[in-house]
This record gives C-alpha cells, sequence and structure tokens, in this order.
C-alpha cells in the first residue's frame, strides 16, 4: 500500500503538498507514512481537487468555513490518536478506539511495536 500512497502522491502534487503540511515536526519517517495513509484514506472532500484556478476559489472558500476546519482538526486527532495507540500503546475511551480502529481498517503496520497494558501485567500475577 505504501507503495501506492507514494504513486498516488506523485500523480497529485496538490494533495502531497496537502498532505505533507500536516505532518508534526519531529514525527519519525515510520510514524509518517502511517499516519499519511490514515490521513488520505479518511480525508474525503478534506483533500484539494484538480488544479484549475476555480478550484483553487473553492478551496480558499472552503477554508474559511467553520465546518472544513473543524472536520480537518477531528480527521488530525482521530490520526493522531490512531498513530499514538499503534506506535506508543496510547488507550483511549472505547468510542474513540472504535472510531480510530474502523477508520484504520486496512492499513498494513508490519513494523509496530507490542504492548502490554498494566491490566494485563496484573492478570498474569495474580
Amino acid at each position: 500500500m505504501a507503495q501506492e500512497v507514494s504513486e498516488y502522491l506523485s500523480q497529485n502534487p496538490r494533495v502531497a503538498a496537502w498532505v505533507e503540511a500536516l505532518r508534526c515536526d519531529g514525527e519519525t519517517d515510520k510514524h509518517w507514512r502511517h499516519r499519511r495513509e490514515f490521513l488520505l484514506r479518511n480525508a474525503g472532500d478534506l483533500a484539494p481537487a484538480g488544479g484549475d484556478a476555480a478550484a483553487n476559489a473553492e478551496d480558499a472558500a472552503d477554508a474559511e468555513s467553520g465546518t472544513r476546519s473543524r472536520q480537518l482538526q477531528q480527521l488530525v486527532s482521530f490520526s493522531m490518536a490512531w498513530a499514538n495507540h499503534v506506535f506508543l500503546g496510547c488507550r483511549y475511551p472505547q468510542k474513540v478506539m472504535d472510531k480510530i480502529l474502523s477508520m484504520a481498517e486496512g492499513i498494513k503496520v508490519t513494523d509496530a511495536p507490542i504492548h502490554t497494558t498494566r491490566d494485563e501485567l496484573v492478570a498474569k500475577k495474580g
């Protein structure tokens, strides 16, 4: 899938620039590769479209709308929560976990660390 994402971005420079602007400072290439896939899979209408002037004007008008901004903030937050869960072992309320795991369906992370929770450690002792 990583190859498909790279190929897609090479053919869509506006989308590539848009998604690259969402990368966090200090984010590793490994984390970013998977979080970028999460963002692209779930961006829908938030990602920019074609390259003509009309689309640019429409994107600018949309960017000013509060709804689009909130949707983008929520998508970025979900992507970070998912990456934190996968790579750092963070847990969130069940409703959030259900949402981010459903949004990430089909994303294959083969080199994620394995985490053991405190509850799992306590259960092994008991």
